[in-house]
């Protein structure tokens, strides 16, 4: 069976200093999951009927549209993608990401056939390829892509190691990576807020579910993020959606050997 596990936070780099609101302090009971490795992918499935990806990003509430257009605008700001770029999406979902690349040669991976039904409809046009199953199971080239973007999807795999170490693999040698993380211990306590207020029965403030944290196999606080990432990754960059005042979603550009 598999367990969300916590890293050790012993290990702090000179970025560990800055401080975030609701960062470290109190610690709510977080949900978690145990589920046999085997049934990765229809948790996957199961997650995407329940929480349907288009309207998660085009009726949610107008704060979580907020956040999610900040994410995807970082995201977009930290690749820096040129037209002739490879540029590879890990868990690509409904390709509202990929979108963003309307002159780049695309690839996204997922393995989750409702997410990539999604995926083919909103990229209708686009010069993409969708792959359905695991990153490992694909004989994609070595150091093939100059752009990989890995974005709320570490917390659904088994495996978060083996996803980055193959995400390093296919990365070219000045190459670009940009990989996300929900802040799920400041998410449960804005929530665990929200519902001890009772602000949540406001209709603007409805669906605290919508996002699916209560399927993430993982979570982590940011510092244990960077410390995973330094494993595989050098951290260049980091930016937070909506903002450092408020960080619900983490984004890291990332390098390899190359330094791009």
């Amino acid at each position: 069976m598999l367990h969300s596990p916590h890293y050790s936070q012993s290990q702090a780099t000179a970025l560990d200093t800055d401080r975030f609101p609701f960062d470290d302090d109190a610690d709510p009971d977080m949900t978690r999951i145990s589920i046999p490795i085997a049934d990765v992918e229809a948790l996957n499935d199961a997650f995407a009927i329940e929480h349907d990806i288009n309207e998660y990003y085009e009726r949610s509430s107008v704060f979580i549209r907020r956040i999610e257009a900040s994410r995807l605008r970082t995201i977009a700001r930290m690749i820096q993608a040129c037209a002739a770029d490879r540029i590879l999406e890990v868990g690509c979902g409904g390709g509202h990401v990929l979108r963003l690349f309307p002159q780049s040669d695309l690839t996204g991976v997922d393995v989750s056939e409702r997410m990539l039904d999604k995926a083919r409809e909103n990229l209708r046009g686009f010069r993409v390829e969708l792959l359905k199953g695991e990153l490992s199971h694909f004989n994609l080239p070595e150091q093939g892509f100059d752009r990989i973007i890995c974005s709320e999807v570490l917390e659904h795999v088994a495996d978060p190691e083996a996803i980055l170490s193959e995400i390093r693999r296919l990365l070219a040698p000045d190459g670009r990576v940009v990989i996300t993380f929900p802040n799920d211990h400041l998410i449960h306590r804005i929530k665990g807020m929200l519902r001890s207020s009772r602000l949540d029965r406001l209709p603007f403030l409805g669906k605290l579910a919508w996002g699916g944290d209560d399927y993430h196999l993982h979570i982590w606080r940011i510092p244990e993020m960077r410390e995973l990432l330094a494993r595989y990754f050098t951290i260049r960059k980091e930016c937070f959606a909506p903002g450092r005042w408020l960080p619900v979603r983490c984004c890291f550009q990332c390098v390899g050997d190359g330094r791009a």
